[in-house]
């Protein structure tokens, strides 16, 4: 008795958590690169880097797709998500780090050229940088939120 209640409660634990994915989902999404409606990043961001919304909002509390794309010598400082982000390499490639401080060149720092994937769980504090022009593709669950290390890095503040 007791692992048919388990089992039926670990069934509609799943049933609910697939029916809760699907409910996200309003459409398919079949996009070519050339397709993307490139516009500036979020003041988020430091300036220079552009952003395509590929599925869902970013900004919202549900599942979201974008691509970024950075210029060469584009240096993201030290910050922190409330959510997991997962970063996949489109082109050129990105160097990320962790710790409190961006420090290029740290023997720890990893570079990650087309086809790497990371994973920066919530609340881990990490930094990232180019060489050269890269493009990335992030997704996770909303809302998108950076909480920089040192509020002056945080070019929300710089006005």
């Amino acid at each position: 008795m007791k692992t048919i209640i388990t089992v039926t409660a670990a069934a509609a634990i799943l049933i609910g958590s697939l029916t809760s994915v699907l409910a996200q989902t309003k459409a398919h999404v079949i996009s070519a690169v050339k397709e993307a409606q490139w516009g500036p990043a979020p003041p988020m961001l430091p300036p220079g880097a552009e952003i395509a919304v590929l599925a869902g909002n970013p900004g919202g509390s549900s599942a979201y797709t974008v691509r970024l794309k950075f210029p060469a010598n584009y240096a993201i400082p030290a910050h922190s998500h409330p959510t997991d982000e997962n970063v996949v390499i489109v082109s050129g490639a990105l160097t990320f780090g962790m710790g409190d401080k961006l420090a290029k060149g740290a023997a720890a720092n990893k570079t990650l050229s087309p086809g790497g994937f990371a994973l920066m769980p919530a609340g881990m504090n990490h930094y990232a940088y180019t060489t050269a022009a890269t493009t990335i593709v992030l997704y996770g669950q909303g809302p998108v939120e950076f909480k920089y290390v040192n509020p002056s890095d945080d070019p929300r503040n710089k006005k």
